[in-house]
């Protein structure tokens, strides 16, 4: 597929995208429509919708490309999944409870009503610097892609690409917020679930192979080992973490997420937002299944074709998370190439321009407090969201930059996997939250503590050879954040007037 063919569906895609947001905001582009989506939104259209949020442009080419990883881990991420799924229905059965009876725009006030407007402050600047660095990181893998598939022909530079893309989304964003996103995001995610199965398909026809064929060409291969329960101290693959570390990182990062919580909250009763959670579990589950497969069916595709894994232009090393984008460009027929990008394309962008949303409307709830009674009415509090809106796109602009002008793949994981530590002050203060009702906290201090706990969870990490007789961490080290993050609390703790009860 040429980069003219690439670049010209890319236009049609946000075409479609555009008219989407203009019939849907026309009407309402108020801040009630942009934050909770008028509270209206029907539960299956969230629960579809929410599948091409939680998976990446990232997982869409990452997980396929690590089944076959020199380390070994074929399906171990499923075994994670897993972990992903019981995180999900403690959201569903603890966390959304809270959040209706609360009444909640942006989760965090929560910890407001909890602990006080210091550490209320501090859960929403967590989220803030979290949810920015992760997405720009999700954004700035997949321009990659397209820069070395595209762009790079016409000769475009990388920053103008990254422009481009967040001046598009920004486009068909900032009218109807989370009331667009419900309808372009259920959209988005058919063209990503489409891709899974038509890329299946044409492998397999590829391959020579029919779905029970395909099926034991996956089950005999060197890919598809998918629990692992040897050499539980030093091994990041055993079942025990995995397992843990699913569940714990789901509940942080998408239970105490502004972002996704935003979408269930848009419902309009508790009853049809766990509907919505227990359908999406299921439907995320079994789509993972089938990422794994391509995966497997990749490398077995790349061994019979003589297919290299892609080298990075920067370091001349392998990488794994272009073997896909290079069989479907440059090694299948029209239609697959066509399919993988619409995949790819709706993958990337029904995550960022999520998240753009739920930044801008923690931002105005939390920090300008554009849901108070008496900041609903005044005037220019549109154009002032708006303003929210344009910073933040441009913030995600600067941090995509940087990580570029890095240029080493090492140190942009070790900043992701930084950002993904502060979602462990947020387990500790809501566990706190809910676990210690007999006690506060001197609230001024509580930030000092969420500064803390990522750090003295890094060094734990770093030395945990030393300290724990070898033993290794893997995804399970949030528990360990939020632990420290939950002493921290209880060191610093009072009191309380009167227990309460949310």
């Amino acid at each position: 597929m040429t980069p003219f063919t690439i670049l010209s569906l890319i236009v049609i895609y946000f075409g479609i995208l555009f008219l989407i947001s203009y019939f849907v905001s026309r009407k309402d582009s108020g801040n009630e429509a942009f934050f909770k989506a008028n509270k209206n939104s029907k539960w299956y259209l969230v629960a579809f919708g929410m599948i091409g949020t939680a998976l990446s442009g990232v997982t869409f080419i990452s997980v396929p490309g690590e089944v076959g990883a020199p380390n070994g881990e074929q399906f171990k991420y499923f075994q994670f999944v897993l972990g992903n799924a019981i995180g999900f229905i403690v959201i569903a059965k603890v966390l959304l409870p809270l959040y209706y009876r609360m009444n909640l725009t942006s989760i965090y006030g929560y910890i407001e009503q909890r602990l006080g407007l210091y550490s209320y402050k501090t859960a929403a600047t967590i989220f803030l610097i979290s949810r920015t660095i992760g997405s720009a990181f999700r954004l700035y893998l997949v321009v990659i892609v397209l820069q070395r598939y595209v762009f790079d022909f016409y000769n475009i530079p990388f920053a103008f690409t990254v422009l481009i893309s967040l001046a598009l989304i920004f486009a068909y964003t900032y009218r109807g917020g989370l009331k667009t996103i419900i309808i372009t995001d259920t959209l988005q995610t058919f063209f990503l679930v489409t891709s899974v199965f038509m890329t299946l398909f044409f492998i397999c026809r590829s391959l020579n192979l029919n779905a029970f064929e395909a099926f034991e060409t996956v089950k005999n291969s060197n890919y598809s080992k998918v629990f692992f329960f040897e050499d539980f101290v030093s091994s990041k693959f055993h079942f025990i973490k995995q397992i843990l570390g699913g569940i714990f990182v789901t509940i942080a990062m998408v239970g105490l997420d502004q972002d996704l919580m935003q979408k269930n909250l848009s419902c309009a009763t508790i009853g049809e937002a766990q509907k919505n959670m227990f359908t999406f579990t299921g439907i995320f589950v079994l789509i993972n299944i089938f990422f794994l497969s391509v995966g497997a069916l990749l490398y077995v595709y790349a061994a019979k074709n003589g297919v290299e894994i892609p080298t990075d232009l920067n370091t001349g090393k392998p990488r794994t998370d272009l073997l896909f984008p290079e069989i479907a460009f440059n090694h299948l027929a029209l239609i697959p190439s066509v399919i993988f990008l619409l995949g790819l394309t709706a993958a990337t962008f029904a995550t960022t321009d999520s998240a753009l949303t739920a930044l801008t409307t923690s931002f105005c709830v939390d920090f300008l407090g554009m849901d108070k009674a008496e900041n609903l009415n005044k005037p220019n509090v549109v154009r002032d969201r708006h303003l929210v809106h344009v910073a933040f796109s441009f913030l995600m602009f600067l941090v995509i930059i940087f990580f570029n002008s890095i240029n080493d793949s090492s140190v942009v994981g070790m900043i992701f996997r930084v950002a993904s530590y502060t979602y462990g002050p947020l387990l500790g203060l809501y566990c706190f939250g809910l676990f210690a009702q007999s006690k506060t906290v001197k609230d001024k201090l509580v930030p000092i503590i969420c500064l803390l706990s990522p750090a003295l969870t890094y060094l734990i990490s770093e030395h945990s050879k030393t300290l724990f007789f070898g033993y290794v961490f893997d995804n399970e080290l949030i528990i360990v954040n939020g632990l420290i993050t939950f002493l921290g609390l209880w060191l610093i703790s009072k009191k309380a007037a009167s227990e309460t009860r949310f």
